[in-house]
């Protein structure tokens, strides 16, 4: 039996991600799923998910959440000499890492709504 090649980094407890379910369930996409935060990715790991996004660590991170704000995140640099602090803090504190994220073949989006799902093709 194969891997399905796609995968979602999902949170049970989130809307967004609930959904982003629903939506690989009715177009038929097989997938896995990681419970990041049970399972949370190594900074090696967002690195490699950062290039398939096409992002920047702060572009996924949730900066409301209690923990950025008691790490001052809203203060941190966001130059390329400041990626390391930020991949560290996700690998660290897995709930500041936007959801869900969904990786395919073709590539990775952070599924917060039905366009961004349907931008993967």
């Amino acid at each position: 039996m194969s891997t399905p090649e796609t995968e979602i980094w999902h949170n049970p407890r989130c809307t967004k991600s609930r959904a982003a379910l629903a939506h690989l369930d009715a177009a038929g996409i097989e997938y896995s799923v990681r419970r990041y935060l049970e399972d949370p990715p190594t900074g090696v790991e967002i690195r490699a998910a950062l290039d398939r996004l096409g992002a920047q660590p702060w572009d996924i991170t949730r900066t409301g959440e209690n923990i950025a704000k008691e790490l001052g995140m809203a203060g941190w640099g966001r130059t390329d000499a400041d990626r390391d602090r930020w991949i560290g803090a996700l690998a660290e504190h897995p709930q500041l890492i936007q959801r869900p994220i969904v990786f395919t073949a073709g590539g990775a989006v952070v599924a917060r709504d039905e366009d961004a799902l349907d931008s993967l093709g």
